[in-house]
Formats: C-alpha cells, structure tokens, sequence
C-alpha cells in the first residue's frame, strides 16, 4: 500500500483560488481564535478600531465605515455597550438616533484585540520572511483592489 503522504496532489490543490481559500480559512480561524483568547470577535475589533480612528459616530456611520452591516451592528454594539467599551448617548441633533463613543475601557481592550491579533498574523505568515510577507500583503491588496474596482465594491474602510 502506498504512503498517503507520497501521493500527488490532486489538480485543484495548486490552483491560486482553492490555496487562497485554504489559506483564508485558516486565517479565519487563527484570528477568531485568537480574538476568543481575550474576550473578543472580529466585529468588535472592527467597531473599536473605527470608534478609536474616526470619533463617536450615529450606528449607520459606524456600519458604513467599519464594513458591518447594520443587522449585525445592533448586535455588536449591544454586546460592547454591556462590557463598558462604548456607551451610547442620544444625538443632541436628532434625539431619536444614538452616538456611539469608546470608553476607556474600550481602548484597552482595542490594545489587547490588536496584540492578539499581531501574534495571529505572525502565527499565520511564519514560513515567510519579512520581504516576503510584505510582497504577499501587496499582491493580495492589488487583487482585492482591481476586483473591487471591477465589481463597484467600495474599499474596505478597515483595510
């Protein structure tokens, strides 16, 4: 019997999309992982790091900006309301729409989100040196920009 390990490789494992795949999964769940470890999920690093980078903003603003559709930004922001890492307050302009803003408490948290998540990109791109990580991030920013630019998707703000 041959050794599995020895086998060729099937057609589709060498192909760009399905090592893209493969690689965004694992990606994925390092990430998530990674965010778990300190009480986190990737929507709320995307919310905090748009609070910290753009100021209070109205809950469409944020969903706008952060990429988070606004079925899911109730969620997100509800969970991050009852940890104490934004608060909401009524818009002096419209009463009716609330301004979230980032507590003190959110930015630590944001601090430990982003050193989780420095350690989950280093886990990932190990086998690469420097020069090559960099030229990966550039490749993978110019497909993502021309199929953005070709389908009118709008750039990611969290880029």
């Amino acid at each position: 019997m041959e050794n599995p390990s020895e086998e060729t490789p099937a057609r589709w494992e060498g192909l760009p999309s399905w090592l893209l795949g493969q690689t965004a999964n694992h990606a994925h769940r390092l990430v998530g992982d990674g965010f778990s470890s300190v009480g986190g999920r990737g929507y709320h690093y995307r919310l905090l790091a748009t609070l910290e980078e753009s100021g209070p903003a109205s809950q469409a603003a944020l969903g706008r900006r952060s990429g988070i559709h606004l079925s899911d930004m109730v969620a997100t922001i509800n969970e991050l309301a009852d940890r104490g890492l934004v608060e909401r307050a009524p818009d002096p302009s419209d009463r009716r729409r609330n301004i979230i803003s980032l507590t003190s408490a959110g930015r630590r948290q944001l601090r430990r989100l982003e050193e989780r998540l420095a350690e989950c990109q280093d886990e990932l791109l190990v086998p690469l040196s420097p020069e090559e990580r960099q030229q990966l991030t550039e490749l993978l920013s110019r497909l993502l920009d021309h199929h953005n630019r070709r389908t009118g998707t709008p750039e990611e703000p969290w880029r």
